[in-house]
């Protein structure tokens, strides 16, 4: 009996530590609970998509236009790589309202990360906006628009909220 406790328990251990969230996940659940705005946008250094974002401007004007948002830079499929020379290059990481981090996760294989907090991670770049703990947009599958992008920021900051407004009732 006591051989079977032990498979058992050796059993949940392995689950578990498979289950196990990353450094780089743990501090972005508990930054997203925040009643601030975050953004978490999950990319690499060598997806050509992500360059484009890049080189555009565009991420740089939305950090500076948005101080009061918190920004998640998460390379993932990096090999642990944290890509923070490229995002200097662009001048993101100077920028107060900019946190970087990295998934240790490997970036080929059957052993990839396919998710992220709990989220499918399918494609990157992927963008993610939080208020509160709540998901209020999920950018999926490539370059954001970031005139989109600001005006889903703009949407976020609101309470939705359909109070007082006719309800569709049933015939």
């Amino acid at each position: 009996m006591p051989i079977l406790r032990f498979l058992t328990l050796a059993t949940l251990l392995a689950t578990t530590s498979f289950g196990a969230e990353s450094p780089a996940e743990q501090s972005v659940l508990e930054a997203i609970k925040s009643s601030d705005l975050s953004v978490v946008h999950l990319w690499a250094p060598w997806c050509s998509n992500c360059q484009a974002e890049l080189r555009s401007g565009g991420w740089l004007k939305a950090v500076k236009d948005n101080p009061q948002v918190k920004f998640y830079f998460v390379s993932v499929w990096n090999n642990g790589e944290d890509g923070r020379a490229m995002l200097q290059k662009f001048q993101i990481t100077d920028q107060l309202n900019v946190t970087i981090l990295a998934d240790p996760g490997p970036r080929k294989g059957d052993n990839k990360i396919k998710q992220f907090t709990g989220m499918q991670l399918s494609w990157i770049p992927t963008t993610w906006i939080y208020k509160g703990g709540d998901l209020r947009y999920a950018l999926n599958y490539g370059e954001v628009r970031f005139d989109v992008l600001q005006q889903f920021l703009e949407d976020s900051k609101s309470e939705w909220s359909h109070k007082g407004e006719p309800s569709i009732a049933s015939p």
